[in-house]
C-alpha cells in the first residue's frame, strides 16, 4: 500500500518549480496532498496505513485511543479516512473525526473544534504535510485546551525541514507515513512496507 500511495502522490501531487508554503518559505517542491487524500483510492490507501499506525501504537502502549483529526483543511480528508478505517476493521472501536478551525466561527455555537471530540478523549493529530510543525502544533493546542490528550502526531509526508523537530521539543511523537526523500528518491525496496518505529508520548 505504501507504494501504490507514493506512486499516487507522484502521480497527483507533487509540483515542481519555485511555490511559496504556508510558512512563507518559497521551495521547488510542493506537495498539493488534497489532489490524492480526497481522491477514492488514495483515501483509501491514506486511512488504511494511518490505521495500521494506531494500532500498533495502542498494542504496543497498552494504551486506547478513541479520536483523530488536525487543522482543517489537510488534516480533514486523512481524519475521515482513518476513522473509516477503523469502523471498517471493528465498528466497536471507531475513531471519533474531528476538525480544528484555524479561528473559531463567528455565528452559531463559535466552536473552534467541529465534529467529535470530547474532553478527555485520547487523540492523534493528524497533518497532510509538515515543514515548521506550526499548522499541526495549533492543532495540538486546540486539542489540549479542549481538555483532550494527545497521544502522538501523524504527518502524510514530512519535508524534513525541521517541523518534525519543533513538534516533538513540545513532548509529542511524529510519526511520518512518507518522508521528502522518499518520494524524491524511491529505492527500489519501497515494497517492505511501513518501516519507521512509532516512539512512545511523552
Amino acid at each position: 500500500m505504501k507504494s501504490e500511495l507514493v506512486k499516487l502522490l507522484k502521480e497527483r501531487s507533487i509540483l515542481l518549480g519555485e511555490i511559496t508554503l504556508a510558512s512563507g518559505e518559497k521551495s521547488n517542491f510542493y506537495v498539493d496532498s488534497k489532489l490524492t487524500t480526497l481522491h477514492p483510492r488514495g483515501a483509501h490507501l491514506v486511512g488504511r496505513l494511518g490505521w495500521d499506525v494506531i494500532e500498533r501504537y495502542a498494542s504496543e502502549h497498552k494504551t486506547g485511543i478513541n479520536a483523530v483529526g488536525g487543522l482543517t483543511f489537510g488534516a480533514d480528508p486523512i481524519a475521515l479516512s482513518i476513522g473509516l478505517a477503523s469502523m471498517q476493521d471493528d465498528d466497536q472501536r471507531a475513531l471519533e473525526v474531528f476538525s480544528v478551525r484555524k479561528s473559531p466561527k463567528a455565528h452559531g455555537r463559535c466552536r473552534l473544534i467541529e465534529g467529535n471530540l470530547q474532553e478527555g478523549d485520547v487523540a492523534v493529530v493528524v497533518d497532510d504535510v509538515i515543514t515548521t510543525g506550526g499548522s499541526t502544533l495549533k492543532a495540538i493546542h486546540a486539542v489540549t485546551e479542549a481538555g483532550a490528550k494527545v497521544a502522538f502526531v501523524i504527518a502524510l509526508v514530512d519535508r524534513n525541514e525541521g517541523g518534525k523537530d519543533n513538534i516533538e521539543k513540545e513532548g509529542y511523537s511524529v510519526f511520518s507515513i512518507l518522508t521528502r526523500d522518499e518520494l524524491e528518491n524511491r529505492s527500489s525496496d519501497a515494497d517492505q512496507g511501513i518501516s519507521s518505529e512509532v516512539a512512545g508520548a511523552h
